[in-house]
């Protein structure tokens, strides 16, 4: 039997399942029994049970920006992709705010399955998918830019305390970037090579979030490329 609800957050040493089931990715066995070793999302696939550890997924939170991509297009609205195990909705009256027939042609020819979006998480509760906004200012359909995708857990590091290390990068690069709480950038800048720059900075931050001095080394990394 399972003791949880798919995707529902568990913790280290916590029964997942008894019986006849395997034990996944952040889980072990004892007897006939699973218990998760991590915190993290458990999931049931059949009959193999896993964790999905919190670090490396994006779990929404109401206020949250993100950039998604839209996965789907129905009557009611966008299904979109936003780098979480929890696919988001972006209702019509969400994304358009003048009278529009819900009719899939329609929808398409306003956003469409790949198109990109700079949204803002509204409601999730973990009873419902996460809903999306596109009506505040800044908002909307992205047409220009890269995108770079960094584990969510790094993004307090990315930004920095008072915001120092993104503004260093915005200074330095001379790039507009745009950070989504959920793991993926927009970096917008005057030619190719500034974002190719900024991409750079930002995946060594990535990598390197572990350890002291990074913003000295991080600028010092800008101008020595820059030459």
């Amino acid at each position: 039997m399972n003791y949880f609800e798919n995707r529902q957050i568990v913790t280290p040493g916590e029964l997942l399942a008894e019986g006849d089931y395997i034990a996944g990715n952040n889980t072990y066995r004892i007897g006939n029994k699973i218990y998760a070793s991590r915190l993290g999302l458990v999931e049931y696939q059949g009959k193999t049970v896993q964790v999905i550890a919190l670090n490396s997924v994006y779990i929404p939170s109401p206020g949250d920006q993100v950039i998604g991509r839209i996965e789907d297009v129905n009557v009611n609205g966008w299904v979109v992709d936003i780098n979480s195990p929890y696919k988001a909705l972006l209702r019509v009256v969400d994304a358009i705010n003048k009278p529009f027939k819900q009719q899939k042609d329609d929808l398409t020819s306003f956003l469409d399955v790949g198109d990109l979006i700079l949204a803002k998480v509204i409601a999730f509760d973990r009873t419902m998918d996460p809903l999306l906004t596109i009506r505040e200012p800044g908002l909307g359909k992205i047409t220009q830019g890269q995108i770079v995708k960094v584990s969510p857990a790094k993004i307090p590091r990315i930004i920095g305390r008072r915001a120092s290390m993104i503004n260093l990068l915005k200074r330095e690069t001379e790039c507009k970037i745009t950070v989504g709480q959920n793991g993926i950038i927009l970096v917008s800048g005057p030619t190719p090579e500034h974002e190719k720059l900024a991409i750079l900075a930002i995946e060594k931050i990535a990598q390197e979030a572990h350890t002291s001095g990074l913003t000295d080394r991080i600028a010092e990394m800008i101008r020595r490329e820059k030459g």
